[in-house]
Order: structure tokens, then C-alpha cells, then sequence
């Protein structure tokens, strides 16, 4: 769980995600959207990938990303059920 909260740490990371909400995009296609280097673009996926926050998939020489929507529900129900337990200690 610490390389997700990792992850999400970063607004370009975040920015990433939001991007991929839309659709599976091509290194490429998301590095258009930043004006940072390429191999950082590439960096930023890699920790993406690390946390299990995207996926890659080959489709001839390129390779698409999409969200890893299973992480992302398992994220979504932790944080509920950390929110509900504070609220009960409160």
C-alpha cells in the first residue's frame, strides 16, 4: 500500500491517471500533455506501474497503458473503511 500512496503522491502522477480515466493512451500520447521530458513521462509510468496503479499492454511497437481499475476499487474500499472506523472512534 505505501507504493500507492507513493505514487499518488505526485501531481504529474495524479495527472496521469486522470488522463487514462478518459481512455488507454500511448506513452507518447500522454508525454503531449506535460511539458516534461519524455524519459520523465516514462519514469512517472514506471512508478505507476510499481504500485499496480497501470497497466501496459503491447499492441505492436507500441505499448498502451490503461488504469488498473481493480487497484484502484481496492483503494476506494480501504479508504471507506478507514473513514468509518475513525468516525466511530470519534
Amino acid at each position: 500500500m505505501n507504493s500507492i500512496f507513493k505514487a499518488l503522491n505526485d501531481p504529474t502522477r495524479r495527472e496521469i491517471l486522470e488522463l487514462l480515466q478518459e481512455r488507454d493512451l500511448t506513452a507518447g500520447e500522454i508525454a503531449e500533455h506535460f511539458s516534461i521530458s519524455k524519459p520523465s513521462i516514462s519514469h512517472h509510468l514506471d512508478l505507476l506501474k510499481q504500485a499496480g496503479l497501470v497497466v501496459a499492454m503491447k499492441e505492436g511497437q507500441f505499448i498502451y497503458y490503461s488504469l488498473n481499475t481493480s487497484v484502484m476499487d481496492d483503494i476506494l474500499q480501504w479508504l471507506i473503511r478507514f473513514t468509518r472506523t475513525q468516525k466511530k472512534k470519534l
